[in-house]
């Protein structure tokens, strides 16, 4: 038996047992560990990935400037991330058992964020936390997901008009494909703003019938006393109000498609003629003596509980069961985390198309590779990431117009106050449901809390690390002129900045992190430093008025760059 078949690795002429990743699991469900670009300087890489499966064989993979490669899903080849702000002394990813994968910063210099939290040591993160997705940033310009995905390649044809490459939206396109050319009804269950009626158009327009009509119907906005004429038709003078015959979106739609969105708003009335529509193929028009026949597909949509409304008798089981003639489920975005880049790219470019700067990306990619701001920020990217999104892409594609508006005429995406109220409540939720899982108050499996990297170097035992108690405020009630004035009054001091902002220094970091107009020490290009230090006759204090970043980050930063 192969040495690969039972998890044993040879690793030149020791032999050591593989941890893997779930090896039985997996080898079920297709999928392995991989990387992902969320955000990088050069945007036209977000997307791509790297295949991890070798962590089941080998003890660890590096991530750097100059390995691994990353390449679009499906694509051969690849390249590295070859941003020179990165260090060429890698990221570790160590397989560990029970499908645990362990991060270990320790031989990198690139600052690392895992989760929203500097990385400076090592930490070990569950196969749960990889099945949702591991978002890590580094250097403040790159955001990768660590996550698990089918390692076949994608089955050939186009994207059928949905944006995205995840596993599940493969299976999506892969049920599309299969049902699209059979005259059976389809039920598409998923989430508000998942994409349900772009589904029932892909399916449409990939059948024999594209050529005919789709007519889209939301059942929630027809009033239930029309209900039945609006979607049968009805004759002339079937009820008052009727002084004309109307064929009904069933006629509308005829040898084509009806796509019934919000299906389990339909009155129990209009179910039952719609369940004989469905079995005989025949539909009813009101006040009409005669059915007519109908060859019309039917798609219907839900986000409801079918099956809990047929327990409280508000739906029909049998419709139920005539409706699924085939059921396609869509994922959340939560679920699909690592397509939030791809989505997020798609929908800029439409929004500065509407906008009229369709090539603003075009030109937004790095002109001095050592001093450029990305145009779209790292740290910008990650709290979209993190975010939950109930109201999946549309909530996105609403959120990313405003970002665009918002932002028209700056160097960069900026968020503004409605974005904050979205996503800084959840940053901090985040923050301490994570606390929770990783068992900190207790002692936790992973390192201690991690600084960034311009984080003082002293004790925080004074600093509670809450943000909820009396006299604390929410990061999201410090707007960012107050910030700005307040490091500036302390003098990039960061315990006494948290103190005069009444905010825990983890709130002070996450402010930190999201406002652009703070720079840290390893943002600093090295001749930069050095100028400032023959400048300043190596007068530390000075240094850091000029440079406004941290005094501790910057003697690291000047030791490490051997100025002086």
């Amino acid at each position: 038996m192969a040495a690969e078949e039972v998890g044993i690795s040879t690793l030149g002429s020791v032999t050591t047992q593989s941890p893997g990743l779930c090896p039985e699991r997996e080898a079920r469900s297709g999928l392995v560990p991989v990387l992902t670009i969320l955000c990088h300087p050069r945007l036209e890489r977000i997307g791509e990935r790297c295949t991890l499966g070798e962590l089941r064989f080998r003890d660890a993979i590096g991530v750097s400037r100059l390995e691994p490669g990353f390449s679009p899903p499906g694509a051969a080849g690849g390249a590295p991330l070859g941003d020179t702000h990165l260090s060429r002394a890698p990221l570790r990813l160590i397989a560990l058992p029970g499908g645990q994968i362990r991060l270990d910063a320790s031989a990198s210099r690139t600052p690392v964020v895992v989760e929203g939290e500097p990385l400076e040591g090592r930490r070990d993160v569950s196969a749960e936390e990889v099945a949702r997705g591991v978002i890590i940033q580094l250097a403040a310009r790159i955001v990768l997901l660590l996550h698990v995905a089918d390692s076949s390649p994608p089955e050939p044809g186009d994207d059928l008009g949905l944006v995205g490459a995840s596993h599940l939206l493969e299976q999506v396109r892969r049920d599309i494909r299969r049902i699209a050319d059979l005259a059976v009804p389809v039920l598409v269950r998923g989430e508000t703003g998942t994409g349900k009626e772009l589904v029932a158009r892909a399916i449409h327009a990939a059948g024999a019938d594209r050529a005919r009509p789709f007519i889209a119907v939301n059942m929630a906005a027809i009033p239930p006393s029309l209900a039945a004429a609006e979607i049968f038709g009805a004759e002339r003078g079937a009820y008052t109000g009727a002084v004309r015959s109307q064929p009904g979106y069933f006629g509308l739609a005829q040898e084509g498609t009806l796509f019934l969105d919000e299906i389990g708003e339909a009155p129990l009335d209009v179910q039952v003629m719609l369940l004989r529509a469905l079995e005989t193929g025949e539909i009813q028009a009101v006040g009409a003596q005669q059915p007519r026949r109908a060859r019309v597909r039917v798609i219907a949509a839900t986000d409801a509980d079918l099956e809990a409304k047929i327990a409280d008798g508000s739906f029909r089981a049998p419709l139920l069961h005539r409706l699924a003639g085939y059921e396609i489920a869509l994922p959340s975005l939560r679920e699909r985390r690592d397509d939030i880049g791809r989505l997020t790219l798609h929908i800029l470019r439409a929004e500065l198309a509407q906008l009229g700067d369709p090539r603003a990306l075009d030109r937004s990619g790095p002109i001095d590779p050592l001093n450029d701001r990305p145009w779209l920020p790292a740290s910008l990217m990650a709290r979209l990431v993190r975010y939950d999104w109930p109201g999946n892409v549309r909530q996105l594609r609403n959120v990313i117009r405003q970002l665009v508006v918002g932002s028209r005429g700056a160097a960069c995406l900026e968020g503004g106050p409605a974005l904050e109220r979205l996503l800084g409540r959840a940053t901090l939720d985040d923050r301490r449901g994570e606390d929770r899982r990783r068992g900190r108050a207790g002692g936790a499996t992973a390192a201690e809390p991690q600084r960034p990297e311009s984080a003082d170097e002293e004790d925080h035992s004074s600093d509670p690390g809450r943000s909820d108690g009396p006299g604390w405020r929410k990061p999201s009630e410090v707007p960012e002129e107050e910030l700005i004035d307040a490091l500036r009054r302390s003098r990039w001091d960061l315990k006494a900045t948290a103190g005069l902002l009444r905010v825990s220094r983890t709130s002070l970091y996450a402010l930190m992190e999201n406002c652009h107009r703070v720079r840290r020490a390893g943002d600093l290009r090295p001749e930069e430093i050095a100028r400032c230090y023959r400048e300043c006759d190596g007068d530390i204090e000075e240094m850091v008025n000029r440079l406004e970043v941290s005094k501790r980050a910057l003697l690291r930063r000047i030791r490490e760059l051997r100025i002086g």
